[in-house]
């Protein structure tokens, strides 16, 4: 399976997955963590009719953040 961190233990590997370093992942990684809560939160706000508050239980995501990052970087080089 595709995942940080098989990719993250085989530099040159992820540099032609992703078109970054891993170092440069991380880095890309903080400031994305650091900025998502109050991003999703504004973006949940957005809808008016809503039925259930924010934060109610939902369909999670299949993939955390980094996963989520991964797989649109790898996306994106491939396109």
């Amino acid at each position: 399976m595709l995942s940080y961190d098989t990719l993250s233990k085989k530099p040159l590997l992820f540099k032609s997955f992703t078109g970054l370093t891993v170092q440069e992942f991380g880095e890309i990684y903080e400031e994305i963590t650091r900025k998502y809560d109050k991003h999703e939160l504004k973006r949940l706000s957005k809808r008016k009719n809503r039925e259930r508050s924010i934060g109610a239980i939902g369909r999670p995501f299949k993939l955390d953040i980094k996963e989520g990052c991964l797989m649109l970087l790898v996306f994106t080089v491939f396109t």
